[in-house]
């Protein structure tokens, strides 16, 4: 059965807002993190995220979030979080207007 029908892209990323940067306690989805997501048929959620250094050690924390948030949507079977760098997060394109005011980046 598909779950279309249930969930959404702009579903997922509304509860993905409350997924937040430990570091910086900011959303992730504000912040310009999460890249793409994609639901299957099936009830696979991928989300396609970053993080705000290469060396982020509370990446696990982050991806953790992710599934706890999404698990429990009608539909959705599977949570998976797919990390990447390419291309490199760049608050000053990917980050929102108030992101931006909050770290002084303009």
């Amino acid at each position: 059965m598909s779950v279309k029908g249930l969930l959404s892209n702009d579903l997922i990323m509304e509860r993905l807002k409350d997924v937040f940067d430990p570091e910086i306690h900011m959303s992730i989805v504000e912040l310009g993190l999460v890249y793409d997501v994609d639901i299957a048929d099936d009830g696979e959620v991928l989300v396609t995220y970053t993080l705000t250094s290469p060396g982020c050690p509370l990446g696990p924390v982050i991806d953790g979030q992710i599934q706890d948030v999404l698990i429990d949507l009608p539909g959705v079977k599977k949570v998976t979080g797919k990390l990447t760098f390419s291309p490199p997060w760049d608050p000053k394109t990917m980050a929102s207007d108030d992101v931006k005011m909050q770290l002084v980046i303009w």
